[in-house]
């Protein structure tokens, strides 16, 4: 049995083609629309051309079917268009994907905004001008935690108060917690905004970053709440933007001190390093450190999406806006208490490679 073209006259077959080139260019200018607006990333956009094409050319010209059974020794033309019939099915199911990952980020706005107004309602100094370099500038540390109760008191004692000529500020971002982190920290007299539910490290410290801006912070500084980082080795990371050499500071273990050094985890660091340093065209050498600062007046700069696994796209989207990014020496100790909250398996590592692809293709 064979699939054929067949109708009452060549009109019939002249309407089909018209409908087919129809569909075809308004998938592409949907797509195109979609890319404006910014709710399609390069990758999503390409998707549609390649469906939009397929369907063109299969309108205009269906004898490509027949090229199709050759390449893939099909019985006939009826499995060749089954084929493109499934190229148009993956394409709508990227597109819901997309979707999907567009209401994901509507959430997190809803959720950051309530946290940031209930910041702002309890624990918000008034605004200040930026101005780097001034005397008692402003220096935020921003504390994402999940869950850190016994971890984060440690951390938060050992916060400076001033560092550099710069009031030293600190808010711990409390992303959904399930313990009594967000109480040791208002015990401990330190400012935090809380999300209503866990939406990772990404969210977290996109709060912080929108807070730093409102309060119009000189500089930020983000570090973990589970102890592995030091709060004594802050200076080493802010010492190059006060000096002017920096915009964007990172720490890297491997220039300094990794109590877990070797195994798995230490090569794939490495591994996910070299690759972001060949597609940001910056050398790194510790990508999944989160003990960084950063400028306040660039962070209106970064275009940033992911609630998980966000330290690759900081660094993609910092080398992409022309920011300087410079490594420091510091230290990475083992957890003072608590459990990691990384996925556990393949799920941090693929993860980290979905953010670098996604975030390098947009």
């Amino acid at each position: 049995m064979t699939f054929e073209y067949r109708g009452a006259h060549g009109g019939c077959m002249d309407n089909v083609r018209l409908v087919g080139v129809a569909i075809a260019v308004a998938f592409l200018a949907y797509g195109f629309l979609k890319y404006g607006r910014g709710s399609w990333a390069k990758s999503d956009l390409l998707l549609a051309l390649l469906v939009a094409l397929g369907i063109g050319a299969v309108s205009v010209l269906p004898g490509i079917g027949d090229v199709l059974t050759s390449v893939f020794r099909l019985r006939n033309r009826g499995f060749a268009f089954l084929v493109l019939s499934n190229l148009v099915l993956f394409g709508l199911f990227f597109y819901l994907l997309g979707q999907v990952r567009a209401s994901n980020r509507r959430n997190g706005d809803i959720v950051r905004a309530i946290a940031r107004r209930q910041y702002e309602e309890r624990f918000a100094p008034p605004r200040r001008a930026p101005g780097i370099g001034t005397e008692n500038g402003k220096l935020l540390i921003i504390i994402p935690a999940y869950n850190e109760q016994d971890a984060i008191r440690g951390v938060l004692a050992r916060v400076p108060k001033q560092l550099l000529g710069y009031d030293v500020e600190a808010l711990v971002v409390v992303d959904g917690a399930t313990d009594a982190t967000e109480a040791v920290a208002i015990e401990q007299q330190f400012p935090v905004a809380a999300h209503i539910i866990n939406r990772g490290q990404g969210d977290a410290l996109r709060t912080g970053f929108e807070i730093a801006r409102a309060q119009g912070a000189d500089m930020v500084v983000n570090m973990d709440a589970d102890g592995q980082h030091q709060p004594e080795e802050i200076e080493r990371l802010v010492a190059p933007i006060v000096a002017g050499e920096a915009d964007f500071v990172m720490g890297s273990r491997f220039l300094g001190h990794y109590e877990e050094a070797g195994g798995a985890r230490h090569l794939g660091i490495v591994g996910f390093s070299r690759l972001i340093s060949v597609l940001s065209r910056v050398r790194i050498t510790d990508c999944t450190n989160g003990f960084r600062a950063i400028r306040g007046d660039a962070l209106g700069r970064l275009e940033l999406h992911e609630d998980r696994f966000s330290t690759a796209e900081l660094i993609l989207e910092a080398a992409k806006k022309g920011l300087r990014i410079r490594e420091v020496p510091v230290s990475i100790l083992r957890r003072a208490e608590g459990e990691s909250k990384k996925p556990r398996g393949l799920g941090y590592p693929l993860g980290f490679l979905r953010v670098i692809i996604h975030t390098w293709l947009r």
